[in-house]
């Protein structure tokens, strides 16, 4: 694609490079885990205790967030409520060497969408994720922010009933951004969802976000798409950060 712009849905048949973040405090364990995942074609990023885990997992854009229970400085239960209390859908999966069925039902009962005790083969880890992510996204067939929709169908936007035509790059701004609302997208993570680790010299995350704002906000009276200063953007039908 022009400018080395990567569309994960431009090219259905190819299997998906996920972004995901492993969370884990065991060094060997997030090694042997990190490494497994990026052999598999999957860029991964990785946390060594809660509050850290918990800042990237609000920051970033990740399909899939594996989660430690034992962290140093605020614990996987605690760090998976603080991410479904910010609005965030990102699926999670968390690890534990507990297998009591109170320590696994607390566990989805914070928001986690799977339990894998340890130890664990990696194989069976990898199977999970692919599991979650069918489900979840299968349940995500259309995305809406109050009369803002979009369908990851046919990818087919609509405002107020009317379609809006939107190009490759603000179709996937879009996306992220709907995935996140009424959450706060850092700049760096929409850079990220467009050029992955190769982002262009020049401010195009500006243009691409002028023209998605000018499609999906100025023919309406209600503005959605909205620019927190010194941080990032977020799409909610409140304008409180603008």
């Amino acid at each position: 694609m022009p400018g080395g712009l990567y569309c994960a849905y431009c090219s259905p048949k190819k299997p998906k490079r996920m972004r995901l973040l492993v969370i884990e405090d065991h060094p060997d364990i997030l090694a042997n885990v990190v490494d497994f995942l990026e052999a598999a074609g999957h860029i991964v990023d990785c946390a060594g205790n809660g509050p850290g885990g918990l800042h990237l997992a609000l920051t970033g854009h990740y399909d899939l967030i594996v989660l430690d229970v034992m962290l140093p400085g605020m614990d996987g239960y605690q760090v998976c409520r603080s991410l479904r209390d910010s609005g965030s859908q990102t699926p999670v999966i968390m690890l534990t060497a507990r297998d009591a069925l109170d320590d696994r039902l607390h566990g989805l009962r914070t928001g986690a969408d799977d339990y894998l005790v340890k130890p664990f083969a990696l194989a069976e880890l990898e199977a999970r994720i692919e599991a979650v992510l069918r489900r979840t996204l299968g349940a995500r067939q259309r995305l809406q922010v109050a009369d803002l929709a979009l369908d990851l169908d046919t990818w087919r936007v609509t405002r107020a009933g009317q379609t809006l035509r939107l190009n490759p790059a603000c179709l996937k701004l879009l996306e992220v951004l709907m995935r996140k609302s009424p959450g706060i997208v850092r700049r760096e993570a929409l850079e990220t969802a467009l050029w992955g680790d190769d982002p262009p010299a020049s401010d195009s995350l500006r243009s691409h976000l002028h023209l998605l704002r000018q499609a999906v906000d100025r023919p309406f009276p209600r503005r959605l798409l909205h620019t927190v200063h010194g941080v990032g953007y977020r799409l909610a039908e409140d304008d409180r950060d603008d």
